[in-house]
């Protein structure tokens, strides 16, 4: 199976032209973040994609953010899939990487894959395995036919369940601050369970704007269920409408709200 990315990446490694490649491989029936360094690794490949390997995604964007810091002027390889692709195109847009050291390998989500994550792009620029499927529409959101009153009520009863895990900020691939401001006592008090509401989450919503890439991995990793999701994919639809930007389309735009703004040259 995936002949055509092993090939792919049993040259690339061969050659030198990457010291490592980032993906996915099968072990003692999990699905885990492996890198690979050598051609004769490459049968291990997997793709996460169910099936009798089982399922899996990892933010593999933000791993290699960190191995490319590690490794200057290092060239790596990387599994991609549309979001993937978004994330590391943002994360070039906000300078935390240098895509000219990023040799992305293409994978198009199944049709399964594509409608559990209701996904708008289920597919990058390229790929070497899988099919284009048709983007999903966008699941309907039942508390966007409330009232604003309902609405908080809503959200309200959906924070109360946060434990205050982190897992939505460590697993996100655009969570690059090197000061987390959810970790200042002067944002959010410390020790507290549920963390205050609404301002943890609504701090990190606004941290999200024009940044989230829709890849759901932070909905995922909620051990409370909280729809996360859902509310980041508001507010940057609301970006989108007012300034036509959307985050991971462009790898040089950054967002309109964060745009660096020079000064005015002396006179």
């Amino acid at each position: 199976m995936y002949d055509a990315i092993k090939d792919r990446v049993t040259e690339l490694l061969s050659t030198g032209e990457i010291k490592g490649f980032l993906a996915l491989k099968s072990e003692n029936g999990h699905i885990i973040p492996h890198l690979y360094v050598s051609p004769e690794e490459i049968d291990q490949l997997s793709i996460g994609d169910g099936g009798t390997e089982g399922d899996g995604r990892y933010p593999l964007a933000k791993i290699l953010t960190m191995l490319l810091k590690n490794h200057a002027g290092e060239r790596f390889g990387i599994l991609v899939r549309g979001c993937d692709q978004r994330a590391l195109k943002a994360l070039a847009a906000w300078n935390q990487i240098d895509l000219e050291r990023v040799v992305p390998i293409g994978v198009s989500c199944t049709e399964e894959r594509a409608t559990a994550c209701a996904c708008a792009l289920p597919y990058p620029d390229e790929w070497l395995e899988g099919e284009q499927v048709a983007p999903e529409d966008p699941r309907p959101v039942e508390w966007e036919e409330k009232g604003p009153p309902q609405r908080l009520e809503l959200w309200r009863a959906e924070f109360e369940k946060c434990i205050k895990c982190y897992g939505c900020r460590n697993i996100c691939p655009m969570c690059f601050c090197k000061e987390c401001s959810l970790e200042s006592a002067d944002v959010v008090t410390k020790g507290e369970i549920p963390p205050d509401l609404p301002m943890f989450h609504l701090v990190r919503a606004l941290h999200m704007i024009g940044r989230c890439v829709d890849c759901g991995l932070c909905e995922e990793a909620c051990p409370a269920n909280i729809p996360l999701r859902a509310l980041y994919k508001k507010v940057n639809d609301i970006v989108e409408t007012r300034f036509q930007f959307r985050s991971g389309i462009d790898q040089k735009e950054q967002s309109p709200l964060h745009k660096i703004v020079e000064p005015p040259a002396a006179i």
